[in-house]
């Protein structure tokens, strides 16, 4: 007699959700190379991704030695490391300088820098990993 393992059946939700998590997930990866790309807040949302849609791959995600722990982090105490806070900050002062040269209207200038103080303030007021 034959022993079958218990069919893996997944619904379109879990398909899609999946799919995103394994879009995001070498985009988180890049991230961490490049000082401009947000890798931590993007590999949270894959992870976020691949809990919903398969236990296997979010204990994957979780346990891997170098991604693991800055989801590990942010699950236990909503906590970001503090060179991603300075990466985020740095990036968010960039882009808002790069911005205030552009052609862009004025509106759109002080709304995008009201966001991003925003951001920055959310960014600075968890506690650091």
């Amino acid at each position: 007699m034959q022993v079958r393992e218990k069919e893996i059946v997944m619904t379109p939700l879990q398909i899609m959700l999946a799919c995103i998590g394994m879009v995001l997930l070498p985009v988180a990866i890049a991230g961490i190379a490049l000082p401009l790309l947000p890798g931590t807040p993007i590999l949270i949302v894959a992870a976020f991704c691949f809990a919903k849609a398969s236990p296997r791959l979010e204990t994957w995600l979780v346990d891997h030695p170098r991604l693991g722990p800055p989801i590990q982090a942010w699950r236990t105490h909503g906590a970001i490391a503090w060179s991603a806070k300075m990466v985020a900050s740095g990036a968010m002062s960039v882009s808002f300088v790069w911005m205030l040269a552009s052609a862009a209207p004025l509106a759109g200038k002080l709304s995008a820098g009201l966001v991003m103080l925003v951001a920055a303030g959310f960014i600075w007021s968890r506690p650091d990993a």
